[in-house]
């Protein structure tokens, strides 16, 4: 197996590298668990009782980030492998959903004959998962790990429920709130516990293998899909079940560990216990910076939302109703950077890390690439759905493909990043194969166009993503201490899925506004009734034969419209490489936890060079050879 490496030396490196890693770890058992010593966290602060009861200490304490550090004192090799194996299954249940839920919603939207709302929808939903990000980070360093899973599991549950019982689009819409909250909460649970775990070198890596369930889902999912579509109910139904069961390991294992905290160091593991709850809920308000989430929720949704639902509005762009949601969203957004930018002492988006250029690059990749990602794909299943006359089955691996190739090369490309230490250059020959992807599928989208050539783009797309979602999260979280892993992740994810809110929204406003006007034009027929049925729902359309005139014209229509989505999709993507070559910093991964402070994960000196000094500013580069 060593023989496909790309040079034999690197098995010794490991070798090396595990010996060290061996070695850390076992100092830093028995610095943890030796009586004659206090406890260290992952700071290297003593961890004993009378340094936490401090008064000043415990007032600057974050309970949720002081759990998490107890914890490292009750950890055994044991309890470590539950944690990880709740992580496993927690991973796996939450790729189960994203392969195969996003599917039902056009289903669900068509049983209700709205099937042109699936746009505004997922455009609410990318708002959400976007704003969702930040809350939940703040909510798992204020409230707790373990806490933060439960409320996630909450509101997956009561959406799932909301949405399977639903008998119109608004109770859809509904659930799709409450779920997509959940969703986002889970996702970014697992990436503070990963980032918390693992130093520069391994992360990518991990990040990956974490992805991993993917590529088993994916397979799944079409099997799954093939039985439940026809009873989409069940679909939903299903994960109302699943996620709490899947869950409960995780959650189990944290609270398990938190109740043995309070007895080796009650004063940390509990913060709170002192506080009256008038004081708890007023700092975990200013600490989750409540006002800038409000602001930043508000001033997206005014402004992208309106795209998606002006098409259907009488009067369309002339209505009151939209122009005022526009103005209003449009006023708001700079108030929220400014906002952001002087008043809040712990932000949603702290403005000076964009400053440092491979924050800001991890953004501005992050953001261009969800924007031409969800241009095509936000309708790309009803495309084919329509245009092909494939199973179920056949659609689901379709549109799994993508999905599939991101992860396949997102594990790849986290082994690339161990054995080189680096990544920029990955990240722009990813960037680059992407755009190409892009490209290709401006002919590969024809009603003419052959499968595999529709699955190749799928491919290449998949492998340039997967290369950019790890390297711009380990480029982000190598920027700063370790004490904002937790945010810049947030806010790097948050940024990216405004991206994802934009692309949905500007592929809703491109669908609404041509979709009618092209069944008009390319289905014969002038019965106003019948296109309006024909716009509302694909199952509607695939009633018709492949030869009749009504599918010819309708496969027409898709196709014109899916040209304009997959030209701005591809336009956008020009611009990730550039960002790329401006601004990504080619660090170093080393065995530290980032290239700030040049500390492991106990908080001890690893004696590595760092990238930047340990301000969070924008400061200037420690070396340069880095």
């Amino acid at each position: 197996m060593s023989s496909t490496l790309p040079e034999l030396s690197h098995q010794s490196r490991f070798d090396e590298d595990r010996t060290d890693l061996r070695t850390s770890n076992e100092e830093s058992k028995k610095t943890i668990l030796d009586p004659s010593q206090p406890p260290q966290n992952f700071y290297g602060t003593d961890a004993n009782p009378d340094y936490y009861n401090d008064a000043e200490s415990q007032e600057h304490m974050l309970a949720g980030v002081a759990k998490v550090e107890a914890l490292q004192a009750v950890w055994g090799p044991t309890s470590k492998w539950f944690l990880f194996g709740g992580i496993a299954l927690s991973s796996y249940i939450y790729s189960l959903d994203g392969v195969t839920t996003w599917q039902y919603l056009s289903y669900a939207t068509s049983s209700v004959l709205e099937h042109s709302v699936s746009g505004t929808i997922s455009t609410a939903n990318a708002i959400i998962i976007a704003v969702g990000k930040p809350l939940m980070a703040k909510l798992a360093d204020v409230v707790g790990r373990a806490e933060t899973f439960v409320i996630v599991t909450i509101l997956y549950v009561i959406g799932y429920i909301v949405i399977a019982t639903a008998n119109d689009v608004n109770q859809i819409a509904g659930g799709q709130v409450l779920y997509s909250f959940g969703y986002t909460g889970l996702q970014m649970l697992q990436q503070i516990v990963i980032a918390d775990m693992t130093n520069l070198r391994w992360r990518g890596l991990v990040t990956g293998l974490v992805s991993a369930p993917f590529i088993i889902n994916n397979f799944v999912s079409a099997e799954i899909a093939q039985g439940i579509l026809p009873n989409w109910r069940w679909g939903y139904a299903m994960f109302a079940i699943l996620v709490p069961v899947a869950l409960a390991p995780i959650i189990v294992t944290l609270f398990w560990a938190q109740w043995k905290a309070k007895k080796v160091i009650p004063a940390k593991a509990s913060p709170n216990a002192r506080k009256p709850w008038s004081v708890v809920i007023r700092d975990a308000a200013l600490e989750m910076d409540l006002a800038g989430l409000i602001l930043i929720a508000a001033s997206l949704a005014l402004i992208l939302l309106p795209l998606g639902l002006a098409p259907a509005a009488k009067g369309q762009w002339k209505n009151a109703s939209m122009i005022a949601m526009v103005t209003i969203g449009a006023v708001l957004f700079p108030l929220m950077l400014i906002y952001e930018w002087k008043v809040p002492k712990r932000p949603v988006v702290p403005m000076r890390w964009l400053k440092r250029g491979p924050i800001l690059g991890a953004c501005l990749i992050g953001f261009t690439d969800f924007v031409s990602f969800y241009l095509q794909y936000t309708y790309l299943y009803s495309y084919v759905y329509v245009t092909q006359t494939w199973s179920y089955r056949d659609l689901t691996y379709f549109s799994a493909t993508q999905s599939l190739a991101l992860t396949i090369f997102g594990i790849c490309g986290g082994i690339i990043m161990y054995f080189t230490r680096r990544f920029k250059w990955m990240l722009f020959a990813g960037l680059c194969v992407r755009l190409i992807g892009c490209g290709l599928m401006l002919k590969a989208r024809s009603a003419t166009g052959n499968t595999a050539e529709l699955v190749m783009c799928q491919i290449l797309q998949g492998l340039g993503g997967g290369f950019a979602a790890i390297a711009i999260q380990v480029s982000a979280q190598a920027s700063v201490a370790h004490y904002d892993v937790a945010t810049v992740t947030a806010m790097v994810l948050l940024i990216t899925e405004i991206g994802n809110s934009a692309g949905s929204a500007a592929a809703a406003e491109i669908w609404s506004s041509h979709m009618p006007a092209a069944l008009a034009q390319h289905v014969p027929t002038t019965n106003a009734t019948l296109l309006a049925d024909l716009y509302g729902s694909i199952t509607q359309i695939a009633t018709y034969p492949a030869n009749d005139p009504i599918r010819l014209g309708a496969i027409a229509a898709y196709q014109s419209v899916m040209f304009k989505l997959v030209l701005g999709a591809t336009i956008v993507a020009i611009f990730p490489p550039i960002f790329c070559i401006f601004f990504t910093k080619d660090i170093k991964l080393t065995r530290s936890q980032n290239a700030v402070d040049g500390k492991d994960l106990a908080g001890n000196r690893t004696g590595e060079e760092t990238a930047f000094s340990d301000d969070t500013t924008g400061g200037v580069e420690a070396s340069r050879r880095v």
